[in-house]
């Protein structure tokens, strides 16, 4: 076997700083958009308290995100009302559980703990390339035919 592959040391660290700071703003919007979704299947709507109760968050770090939402696109409100995804907010969600899953499925294929790669998957979804997205996908595919 041959020697185990190590990082590329002319990586320049600059662009993937820049790409994880990118991945870490993205992340409040897609775990926002990703739970009012679940929220309007379980439950029927989205409020405010349900998603700081969810998030373990105040009412106030719920309502200014969700106020950036808004100016985003994502989500349309109305004070003292549901929170309502916009088609923008709907495709972002589905790619984001679409996401989940397939981190999931390869985690639990390889190993994981289903508790664990549950947990694990919800950070490593927001930074994963679609390159590395399309492997797990189709590692998850080739152990699921075995």
């Amino acid at each position: 076997m041959g020697d185990k592959p190590t990082l590329n040391p002319r990586h320049n660290k600059a662009e993937v700083f820049a790409r994880l700071r990118d991945a870490h703003a993205r992340e409040v919007t897609e775990d926002y958009v990703e739970m009012i979704s679940d929220l309007i299947h379980e439950e029927g709507e989205a409020r405010s308290v349900a998603l700081a109760e969810r998030f373990g968050v105040t009412a106030a770090t719920v309502n200014n995100t969700i106020k950036r939402l808004e100016r985003d696109g994502y989500v349309t409100s109305r004070p003292y009302r549901s929170i309502f995804l916009t088609e923008k907010g709907e495709t972002l969600a589905k790619k984001c559980r679409d996401r989940h899953q397939i981190v999931y499925n390869f985690l639990v294929s390889i190993g994981v703990d289903p508790d664990t790669a549950e947990f694990d998957a919800e950070g490593i979804e927001h930074h994963v390339s679609e390159e590395t997205l399309r492997v797990f996908a189709a590692v998850s595919r080739a152990d699921d035919a075995l």
